[in-house]
């Protein structure tokens, strides 16, 4: 069962869906959530946000000033700044 991801800047979702991986920057070092994870509250630190959807697609967006928040196979990360690269 992949998680299900929501990544919104201030003022906008900037993207949304299920993945297998999500791997984020915080403000102590990069972290990676797959199915199953342990709950997180962590302060997300500028840098990217890689997200690898079911099937490998590969989404990346650059992120600061937010928090990323993991319960239930839900990743939730909230930007003061995001979007995605293309």
């Amino acid at each position: 069962m992949p998680l299900k991801v929501s990544l919104v800047s201030a003022d906008a979702e900037v993207w949304s869906g299920e993945a297998d991986l999500v791997i984020a920057k915080t403000i102590e070092g990069e972290i990676g959530f797959m199915t199953g994870h342990e709950p997180v509250l962590a302060i997300l630190a500028e840098g990217q946000v890689r997200i690898t959807e079911p099937g490998g697609n590969k989404i990346v967006a650059n992120a600061h000033d937010g928090f990323i928040s993991v319960e239930h196979d839900q990743v939730t990360i909230v930007a003061g700044n995001a979007a995605l690269v293309s």
